[in-house]
């Protein structure tokens, strides 16, 4: 007797021993899909995925997994001080700034362009935290970043030069997008240390994008260089395509001081240490 074709039972695939599926994802270099395979399809099966929206499940966790890593590497190759978010900078605090602008910034649009990013302003006002956070953001949508401070930049560039290696170090600073240097102007620079400054934004020019953060002013940066005609070809070479954010504000660390009492306000409103900075402790209690 014949048996209808639509009474035929579906057959059933063997399944796939587990070591042969993870040795497949290891294969194709899906680790995160191999870690959590259970646990992904048992959600997958909670949700009631058809097919093809459990492969769209899985390949979505391994493409954050692989996101978090290329981020965590990128994060130590940028050498971030610490961590600085935008989202915990208090802009209240600083009302020159406009958080729109910040906002756009935090776009990276102008890395992406190769902009240079100037923010200016004296201690203590965030230059650093913005530096930093946009910096971390800039890693988030997937520029390479390094970070360095100013007198690092230019003794590594000193000893690179005394050892004939300047070429190699100039082409490893200049060859991330985005290079933050940050604190340029807290001391005065010597003279073969400004022609060094002045070789390394030469070879960033118009190939990667610099944010810089000082607290002198562009037209006094002929004293932080101690040569005007450098400083004017410096910037002239920082200012093409450029960005420049002054903050005027209070400093973070003296408003906090004044928050606790230490700095008493002088007449007229504005706040200064008594002395060397700092009230007087009370009686009975150490300095």
């Amino acid at each position: 007797m014949s048996t209808n074709p639509r009474q035929r039972s579906t057959p059933v695939t063997p399944p796939v021993p587990t070591e042969e599926l993870e040795a497949m994802l290891t294969r194709l270099r899906l680790p995160a899909i191999r870690d959590r395979l259970d646990a992904l399809l048992e959600e997958a099966a909670r949700r009631e995925m058809n097919l093809r929206e459990a492969l769209a499940w899985l390949c979505a966790a391994e493409v954050a997994r692989k996101d978090q890593l290329r981020m965590e590497m990128a994060l130590r190759l940028a050498r971030f001080p610490y961590v600085r978010t935008l989202e915990a900078f208090d802009f209240e605090a600083q009302p020159s700034l406009d958080p729109a602008q910040i906002r756009e910034l935090a776009t990276c649009r102008w890395v992406a362009n190769g902009d240079t990013l100037l923010l200016l302003g004296p201690p203590g006002v965030g230059k650093t935290h913005l530096a930093v956070a946009l910096g971390r953001e800039a890693v988030r949508l997937g520029h390479s970043v390094q970070y360095v401070g100013a007198m690092e930049l230019i003794s590594a560039l000193a000893k690179a030069q005394a050892q004939h290696v300047l070429e190699a170090r100039l082409t490893q600073y200049a060859k991330t997008r985005l290079l933050i240097i940050d604190e340029l102007g807290y001391l005065p620079l010597e003279p073969n240390a400004a022609y060094l400054f002045f070789q390394l934004i030469s070879r960033c020019y118009q190939r990667g994008s610099v944010l810089i953060t000082s607290n002198r002013p562009v037209m006094e940066w002929g004293e932080v260089f101690g040569d005007q005609v450098v400083a004017t070809a410096i910037l002239d070479r920082l200012l093409h395509h450029s960005h420049v954010l002054t903050i005027r504000g209070d400093s973070y660390r003296l408003r906090e001081k004044r928050r606790s009492g230490l700095i008493r306000p002088q007449a007229g409103g504005s706040s200064s240490p008594d002395s060397a900075g700092l009230r007087p402790p009370p009686p009975g209690e150490e300095a």
